[in-house]
């Protein structure tokens, strides 16, 4: 069977606009579940993942909301916070899936930690975006009131928290994921949000206080299991130069060498788009056969290469 990676990106969990109820995020993860469980009953082996940049942001929000009641937890247990309930709801929604189209699979959710370098730069300059988008006036109070660092998201239209991203090195569990999908009998939600974000210190793994970009994650978890395919899902059909222009252009199959000269030329925000065409390259440069980005609507036919960015070694 053909193995893959499918990350799902935090921002189709909950779709920016909706109040983050837990139907509201139930909901969107039914109907991307219905596209994952097609692809599974199809002959695939997979593990999924997913990002948390909202999710983590109301986490930090009822942390601070409730700082005087009871003690606030480090960046690193929120992002644990977030693997539990969207995993929890991811395995909630999926199952329900396979069992409408009789496809005998368990879906596990694992607690993931990724290590990453304590000497990265990424902590002394915080980048990754998480939580809701403010007004320029709200993104002022909230750094006078917190301390946390704001930063304008042009792409989004408003200003959103952002904190510190380091570049994952390895996935800790990458080798029990890699035993329970290859069993054919399990589909496995892992590294969540990146991963909970831990650093080698005195013999012993520490979380640090940082979230790391899902689409690295998802890559290096591909890359330590080794799989044939990483997918990336998003809300757009796949990748465009010139986006939002009356120029743009979608992107269909390319090469590492092609999707890396458009990064260097700037084509791609680095809090958006950015971070998956990376992961992709370093994916298939890593021995992976493909990388594929495009929104879950299209995973099918994408599968056969005829939608959404192929992107290739070659």
């Amino acid at each position: 069977m053909t193995t893959a990676v499918v990350a799902v990106g935090g921002n189709a969990i909950l779709k920016r606009g909706q109040l983050p109820t837990m139907d509201n995020q139930l909901q969107n993860l039914r109907s991307i579940s219905k596209h994952i469980a097609a692809m599974v009953s199809g002959g695939y082996n997979i593990s999924l993942s997913h990002g948390n940049g909202p999710q983590v942001g109301d986490i930090l929000l009822q942390n601070e909301a409730a700082k005087y009641e009871v003690p606030p937890m480090p960046l690193d247990v929120c992002v644990a916070q977030s693997q539990g309930m969207i995993g929890y709801l991811f395995q909630q929604a999926l199952t329900e899936e396979l069992e409408t189209i009789r496809c005998q699979r368990t879906v596990l959710c694992m607690l993931t930690r990724v290590i990453v370098d304590p000497g990265d730069e990424a902590f002394s300059r915080p980048s990754k975006p998480i939580g809701p988008y403010y007004t320029a006036a709200e993104a002022e109070q909230m750094e006078l009131s917190t301390g946390c660092v704001m930063r304008e998201d042009r792409a989004r239209g408003g200003w959103c928290r952002v904190v510190p991203s380091p570049r994952p090195v390895e996935i800790v569990e990458a080798a029990p994921i890699s035993r329970l999908i290859c069993s054919g009998r399990d589909l496995v939600i892992a590294a969540g949000g990146g991963g909970i974000p831990v650093v080698r210190q005195d013999g012993r793994l520490v979380g640090v206080e940082a979230v790391v970009d899902k689409d690295l994650a998802s890559a290096c978890l591909a890359k330590g299991m080794k799989v044939d395919l990483l997918i990336m899902l998003t809300d757009v059909d796949g990748v465009y130069l010139e986006h939002g222009s009356p120029r743009e252009r979608l992107l269909g199959e390319i090469t590492a060498d092609e999707a890396e000269r458009y990064l260097r030329e700037g084509h791609f925000y680095a809090g958006s788009m950015g971070p998956k065409v990376e992961a992709a390259i370093a994916f298939v440069r890593a021995g992976g056969r493909k990388a594929i980005i495009t929104r879950p609507e299209l995973l099918h036919t994408a599968l056969s290469s005829k939608a959404g960015t192929q992107i290739v070694n070659r």
